[in-house]
């Protein structure tokens, strides 16, 4: 698969990319001096100050009772991913359901989930890959999809790039962003290989109908203005013991998600016993995104 997807790997770095960060790192220092604590630095009590306030806030704004939850990893859990291609049709429900379960912006859009559609043919080719097809009917003749979205990695270099640490992977392999913390400088898009990241340009565009009440701090309460967002695996379900909304909404049955370390579960199974395929393994990002063929 590695040499399909040589045409992706990251250009060097620019003389105006490098000053970029440079810059980005420069505020950075000066916000870790003299700036508000990160959330892991928080004390306890002035967390559940600072989710009361969003809640209120986010109350007033949706005109509904808001939830704004930090429920931490669990000890003894990895969480993983794995998508069957040969039973994904390319419907984009996943899509969707992402953007409903997520609070992701419908004015302008922003979609954690690609679904690429490719050439049988041809095979896996991303450069090929069509991500805004558009058929009366999936899936169409001759065609397959391989869906794309934050690969989870355990080597990720989204956030060793960060120049003020507002982003980092949880101990149940979740990478997170503190949107309070994230000064916008995009090092982490660029640093990302998967495209995954996602950068607000404008404020979120969501009817209040529409707003999903039960949030996590770290996971799909509103994202302002200016800050990078991506896939969390929808940490506000998984770590209350539901399934991610895309799981859910698959009509094939498609994708699947459990713990790593649970040797009983699903997802161990599918390592164990199937032909699994992870995206750009030669740079060594090593995703916890699996893909498989299950027929």
């Amino acid at each position: 698969m590695g040499d399909t997807m040589s045409s992706d790997t990251p250009h060097p770095v620019t003389r105006r990319q490098f000053a970029s960060c440079t810059a980005a790192a420069a505020a950075g220092f000066l916000l870790t001096a003299c700036g508000p604590r990160r959330l892991r630095e928080v004390p306890k009590a002035r967390l559940r100050s600072m989710l009361d306030d969003l809640e209120r806030e986010y109350s007033k704004t949706y005109g509904k009772a808001v939830t704004v939850s930090d429920t931490p990893a669990a000890d003894g859990v990895v969480f993983a991913y794995a998508l069957d291609i040969s039973r994904c049709i390319g419907c984009r429900r996943c899509v969707y359901a992402c953007v409903d379960e997520n609070n992701q912006s419908r004015d302008p859009q922003v979609h954690w989930i690609r679904v690429l559609s490719m050439d049988k043919e041809r095979g896996i080719d991303f450069a090929h890959a069509d991500a805004y097809y558009d058929a009366k009917e999936v899936p169409q003749d001759g065609h397959f999809y391989v869906p794309v979205a934050c690969q989870q990695c355990r080597n990720p270099p989204c956030t060793k790039v960060c120049p003020v640490g507002a982003t980092w992977a949880e101990k149940d392999g979740i990478v997170v962003i503190d949107y309070d913390w994230c000064i916008g400088c995009r090092c982490c898009m660029a640093a990302c290989p998967y495209g995954a990241r996602h950068f607000n340009w404008s404020d979120a565009g969501i009817p209040n109908e529409q707003v999903n009440p039960a949030m996590h701090y770290l996971g799909n309460r509103p994202r302002p203005r200016g800050v990078v967002e991506k896939c969390t695996f929808c940490i506000q379900r998984v770590r209350k013991g539901r399934y991610p909304a895309c799981v859910e909404a698959c009509p094939v049955g498609a994708r699947k998600f459990g713990n790593l370390l649970d040797p009983e579960s699903e997802i161990r199974y599918i390592i164990e016993h199937k032909r699994v395929l992870v995206l750009k393994e030669e740079l060594n990002t090593m995703p916890k995104f699996f893909y498989f063929y299950g027929t």
